[in-house]
């Protein structure tokens, strides 16, 4: 094959089904998806990208297909689901990243940009920069951008901070926080090649000497923990936030902000109502499309 040109395998699913797809594409590829999105017609494309068409075999292609149904089965609308293999030049997919990725602000605390991104920001805004493709977080998905903004409010609202970041993908919210002055933060996700991609983000926006990452699975930490957190965001599928609300509301601190996100809008009373058994009440919501997200504090 032409060292000119890579070949493109996407999936074509709805705005509902974004992040579960580009997760289970993730997974069955080896590459890290991304994805566009048509407004208009309420459409989403999520894709990886090949050197090589031998690289996605007939079974894995079985294999998506088996996955994909499953997911419909959970209940989630994925429209055509049609999935396709197709070849394109090199400099169009390099210049496709730079046409639908931008810098975002948060308020005038906080600048996210890719490395192309000559955008330098304001002197008080701290700077991430986090190239799209790299795994999952960019700062562009509203459950995303709900947790930062809380880390920047929460990063006003207090002198002494500490953040735990549960299910870190790209590292983007450990980042932030460090670039924000929070003084011990800790992140951990259940799959090792997002922890390996977030130190890497770390180590290029030169604070993985603050952050401790780690690999964990949720369901499998300690009830009594020894560490509570003035923040903690939990950007997790709602099954997960669903099955373990107590080791979840067990690290946030008396005084603490627990972030829930990554709910779908018909998904989140439940999980307000388990967040609610387990003593904590709803301070902050935000719905951005279909996705709500909200921050909770204990009762007192």
């Amino acid at each position: 094959m032409s060292h000119n040109s890579l070949w493109r395998l996407s999936v074509t699913t709805s705005a509902e089904a974004e992040e579960p797809v580009m997760e289970l594409l993730s997974n069955i590829s080896g590459q890290t998806a991304c994805s566009y999105r048509d407004v208009r017609k309420d459409i989403v494309s999520v894709a990886v990208f090949f050197e090589a068409k031998s690289e996605w075999s007939g079974s894995k292609q079985a294999f998506l297909r088996s996955e994909l149904s499953k997911l419909q089965d959970y209940g989630l609308r994925l429209r055509s689901g049609r999935i396709s293999l197709t070849r394109l030049a090199r400099r169009n997919w390099a210049e496709a990243w730079k046409l639908h990725f931008k810098s975002i602000s948060i308020g005038s605390e906080l600048l996210v940009k890719p490395s192309w991104d000559g955008h330098k920001g304001s002197r008080a805004q701290a700077v991430v920069i986090l190239d799209p493709g790299l795994s999952f977080g960019t700062g562009h998905h509203p459950t995303t951008r709900f947790c930062l903004e809380q880390l920047v409010r929460w990063g006003k609202a207090r002198a002494i901070k500490s953040f735990l970041d549960m299910g870190t993908g790209s590292g983007i919210l450990a980042i932030a926080a460090a670039k924000l002055g929070y003084e011990r933060i800790e992140a951990f996700d259940i799959d090792p090649e997002c922890i390996r991609i977030a130190r890497a983000n770390a180590r290029a926006n030169h604070t993985l000497g603050r952050i401790r990452f780690w690999q964990k699975d949720v369901g499998r930490l300690p009830l009594e923990p020894n560490r509570k957190y003035s923040l903690v965001c939990a950007n997790l599928l709602s099954d997960v936030l669903l099955g373990e609300p107590q080791r979840i509301v067990a690290r946030v601190s008396n005084e603490g902000l627990l972030v829930l996100s990554g709910i779908l809008e018909t998904e989140f009373p439940r999980i307000q109502q388990a967040y609610s058994k387990a003593g904590m009440s709803l301070v902050r919501s935000q719905c951005a499309r279909e996705w709500r997200s909200g921050s909770f504090a204990w009762r007192h």
